[in-house]
């Protein structure tokens, strides 16, 4: 069963963010909550945390589970544009310049890995 975390408003462009997004897609979580903590970019803390929710949300969802044999993993991660403040910066000769900052929303879905589950679609794709 899988698990949702959100993230709304994060005063970061979607551009930078996705970067940092590429990197766990697809991850385990633990190894994804490993590459999150040593990541220098900007959003990669705020990911982390993020990721850590969707954790705590699977959790909550499955009282009758253990969280280390669910063997979770990122199924899903997606970044989306979020508001833009539009502001005017002062150009040569009386003219403005438009300068935008941007926001995002991050999408991040959890899902425990099943290897049966996985064997048979493979099988059912193959036929």
């Amino acid at each position: 069963m899988e698990a949702v975390a959100k993230l709304k408003n994060v005063p970061t462009s979607p551009r930078k963010m996705r970067v940092v997004a590429d990197l766990v897609r697809g991850q385990r979580v633990n190894n994804a909550l490993n590459v999150l903590k040593f990541e220098a970019k900007q959003g990669a803390a705020r990911l982390d945390k993020l990721l850590l929710s969707a954790v705590a949300n699977w959790e909550a969802k499955n009282e009758d589970q253990k969280l280390e044999e669910a063997d979770l993993y990122v199924k899903e991660i997606f970044v989306d544009s979020g508001r833009m403040l539009k502001r005017l910066r002062p150009a040569p000769q009386g003219r403005a310049h438009r300068i935008r900052k941007r926001s995002n929303h991050v999408t991040l879905v959890v899902d425990s890995y099943n290897v049966s589950e996985n064997i048979e679609n493979t099988e059912n794709s193959e036929n």
